[in-house]
């Protein structure tokens, strides 16, 4: 039989030979991570259901991150930092990403393959929609619930519909500053955002072989924007090389077969792409940034887990240098690895850090999720907030950033940061 990426490593998980759409299979999985919004109520349906005393079902693959509402001063956030402190302690977790010390990383979904936990042909659950951005590593990564996060937190095993896998091919180079933001943004635009329902979203082709690991990422973290289940790029030899430099475990590499069957597949010229922008309230919002050129912004936001990676940084600086932005711009990395690479890392003489500081960004804020995903009081300012932000984050539904009357413009960092310049959506071509 001829599969999918997707069909034969969950197939290969399942201990079947074949793995057909539609099929319901008990998947053993290699990696549970949560965070500290879903982990305090994983852990207490674990406990219920499995008893107090129980035990994970491996403490090495029990993976705890705390990212979201790290630095806060609300009690009821602390206090799940705290409950996940607790578990991790009562369970010997070898992975616990502890605030406030030297194991803290970060934004999970960088801190995840940073740390090694992320290689090809495993199969990777979390308790966040955003989990299928280690489909880049050419791995079956989706996020979960917390009922279905706790039943694998005892038993290391889900039963999983396997999805119907849907195939997006990119050919030819990519114009200048046009990025995977704008790539995986056309492709939402085009089927909207339930267009790929419960499906993978495969990405191939010739643009998508140029890219770099962390524009990879960008792609698949997206893909839950269009409903998938999951997205999934093959490994290649990049792929290995970035994993074999983070972790010494053995893995297994899958590639679609040539006769693999897809519910649709959809083919682009990446000559053709423009830098675009998604408007308020929804990812599938699509204009090109030029088309927009006259809208007004108050901010830029330059992080989360889909634009805070280090080669966001250097796209966002290299527009930046030598520049002064007219609206207050955010810089927040999404972990301590790239904190310390903004610091060091330099474009034309100049630390990435000296170039945000001279073009009068904001001091960047401590590695986290932060506004991303708005939060507490003091993540994100006042409640009544009626800005409008260009940002490279990945939703921008009512209040995602905080203020249910503020509004969110999805873009990429070159454009985020050509638009704090101007103070208008701004296409970097345009500058």
């Amino acid at each position: 039989m001829q599969m999918t990426i997707t069909e034969k490593i969950l197939a290969k998980a399942s201990g079947k030979k074949d793995a057909k759409p539609g099929e319901n299979l008990w998947v053993s999985a290699d990696i549970l991570m949560t965070h500290d919004v879903c982990g305090p109520g994983t852990i207490g349906i674990f406990k219920r259901e499995f008893g107090a005393g129980s035990k994970v079902w491996d403490r090495k693959r029990v993976i705890i991150i705390p990212d979201h509402y790290i630095f806060t001063e609300d009690k009821k956030c602390q206090r799940n930092v705290d409950e996940l402190r607790n578990f991790a302690k009562e369970q010997n977790i070898k992975y616990f990403y502890d605030p406030g010390t030297e194991t803290y990383s970060g934004v999970c979904h960088v801190t995840l393959p940073e740390k090694g936990h992320c290689r090809p042909g495993e199969v990777l659950f979390g308790t966040d929609s955003h989990t299928c951005t280690h489909g880049a590593f050419g791995e079956f990564a989706t996020g979960v619930g917390n009922t279905d996060a706790a039943f694998i937190m005892g038993t290391g095993k889900l039963l999983i519909k396997v999805p119907a896998s849907m195939k997006f091919v990119i050919e030819n180079e990519l114009p200048k500053f046009v990025t995977a933001k704008d790539i995986i943004l056309r492709f939402i635009g085009d089927i909207g955002v339930d267009g790929a329902t419960y499906m993978a979203m495969e990405f191939a082709g010739s643009t998508i072989d140029s890219l770099s690991i962390d524009e990879r990422m960008t792609i698949c973290n997206m893909a839950i924007e269009a409903g998938a289940k999951n997205g999934i790029i093959a490994p290649d030899t990049k792929t290995l090389k970035y994993v074999k430099s983070r972790t010494k475990s053995k893995f297994e590499v899958f590639k679609s077969d040539l006769g693999a069957i897809y519910i649709a597949t959809k083919t682009y010229d990446a000559k053709k792409l423009m830098p675009l922008v998604a408007m308020p309230f929804s990812p599938d919002k699509v204009k090109t940034a030029r088309e927009m050129k006259n809208f007004s912004i108050d901010r830029a936001y330059i992080g989360s887990c889909t634009g805070g990676k280090i080669s966001d940084f250097i796209m966002a600086a290299s527009i930046l240098k030598g520049a002064k932005v007219k609206v207050k711009t955010f810089i927040v990395p999404a972990t301590v690895e790239v904190e310390q690479a903004i610091k060091t890392k330099k474009i034309g003489g100049k630390t990435l850090l000296e170039i945000f500081a001279e073009a009068g960004c904001e001091e960047p804020a401590p590695p986290s999720c932060a506004a991303c995903l708005g939060g507490p009081f003091d993540t994100y300012g006042r409640s009544n907030n009626d800005e409008i932000c260009i940002s490279t984050t990945n939703r921008n539904f009512p209040g995602r950033m905080g203020s249910k009357n503020s509004q969110t413009i999805l873009a990429s960092p070159f454009t985020a940061a050509a638009s704090a310049i101007r103070g208008k959506i701004t296409d970097p071509n345009d500058l």
